[in-house]
């Protein structure tokens, strides 16, 4: 007797493995600059991507695919932190080389001054001038409103810049 699994239809897989080629670059340097560490930016990047092919048709009936599935990232960096809240988040590694020209921020001082934000003000930024999302895909990405996410950008910017002047790297 063989035992009947159900698959997805090809063309399902097809069209997940096109919208992760896509995605994939994007998702990955999302999940580095929320967690700071690339190895787990990769199991992040891959929880959210399992979670969305088994949740593929509704991920595709959504407004903004890419947006339901930044949300997923989100969410899993947010779980991870909370599973893991005894671990020193600002004690990022020195894992960029320096930036040898004079005056300007090294990656590394960037990557700490963002592990300073709140997790909301983090993805806020990340979303809104790494990623490039205007701030109505960043509201829906993480599911609140435009007037939260100008003022999470507008508190995420000031404590960027007072850690950052002040030099507390």
């Amino acid at each position: 007797m063989t035992t009947v699994m159900k698959h997805r239809p090809a063309g399902t897989r097809d069209d997940f493995r096109v919208f992760v080629q896509g995605m994939a670059a994007s998702l990955h340097r999302t999940a580095f600059l929320l967690c700071g560490d690339w190895h787990l930016a990769d199991d992040l990047v891959q929880e959210a991507l399992a979670k969305a092919y088994s949740n593929w048709r509704k991920v595709q009936r959504a407004d903004s695919p890419s947006a339901y599935v930044r949300r997923i990232l989100i969410n899993e960096s947010r779980r991870h932190w909370r599973r893991n809240r005894h671990v020193d988040v600002s004690e990022v590694p020195d894992i960029t080389v320096p930036d040898l020209s004079d005056g300007v921020v090294t990656r590394a001082d960037l990557l700490q001054a963002l592990q300073s934000l709140t997790l909301r003000q983090r993805a806020t930024v990340v979303l809104r001038f790494l990623e490039g999302l205007s701030e109505r895909e960043t509201a829906e990405a993480l599911k609140c409103s435009e007037g939260t996410v100008k003022s999470q950008t507008s508190r995420a910017l000031s404590k960027l810049k007072s850690v950052l002047n002040r030099g507390d790297l």
